[in-house]
């Protein structure tokens, strides 16, 4: 088992932006995100599954997953979002060890938005955690998904709170400033990382 570094932040917090300065040092990135579609793609056992259960009415005419209409079914129906995630979260756990295990890179980054929501911090070596104001994360929203500030906020109210995320942080990476700003702290920790990294491959043979 590799070194695994569980990066998470808030909507808007800019995740995707740090992952991929990581990944531009040439760090294997497992996103928690990514999995989960890859799972549910066309022909898959898991979107099989989910259309016998859910009706046909959950799957677009080009075979593929209707996540919107998915959403509302699951919303207001615990029994459901439970069956579903009964369904999902072994598969996506499976595929996130083989890509762990795959990866060649000293350390991985495993990019998980609802690290704390789903208490998975203890399944990692260390906890990046991306902090922003609220603010700051609700202006952001509003500018890449062209949604009302009011639409933003209920986003924001359904995650844990900044003081919880900080709460397991090992590290934290202050991105309220211009994207630019995050390179001399990625290069920072990828120092560290490397070194726990090696460190921890030291132990193992010991």
């Amino acid at each position: 088992m590799g070194y695994i570094v569980a990066l998470t932040g808030g909507i808007g917090s800019g995740k995707s932006t740090v992952a991929d300065a990581f990944s531009h040092l040439g760090i294997a990135i497992i996103d928690a995100d990514i999995i989960a579609r890859q799972v549910v793609e066309p022909n898959t056992p898991a979107l099989n599954a989910i259309q016998a259960h859910f009706g046909d009415e959950i799957i677009h005419s080009d075979g593929t997953l209707n996540r919107r209409r998915l959403r509302e079914h699951i919303f207001s129906q615990p029994a459901e979002k439970a069956w579903l995630n009964a369904l999902l979260h072994p598969i996506i756990h499976q595929e996130t060890q083989r890509q762990i295990a795959d990866a060649t890179s000293p350390y991985v980054l495993w990019v998980v938005p609802l690290l704390v929501e789903n208490q998975l911090q203890k399944k990692a070596d260390r906890v990046l955690v991306i902090d922003v104001s609220p603010e700051t994360q609700i202006q952001r929203t509003m500018a890449r998904d062209n949604v009302s500030r009011a639409h933003a906020e209920q986003i924001l109210a359904a995650q844990v709170t900044r003081e919880a995320r900080l709460a397991v942080a090992d590290d934290v990476i202050d991105n309220n400033g211009a994207p630019d700003a995050i390179a001399s702290d990625v290069a920072r920790l990828h120092e560290q990382y490397l070194t726990f990294a090696a460190q921890a491959v030291a132990q193992e043979k010991s």
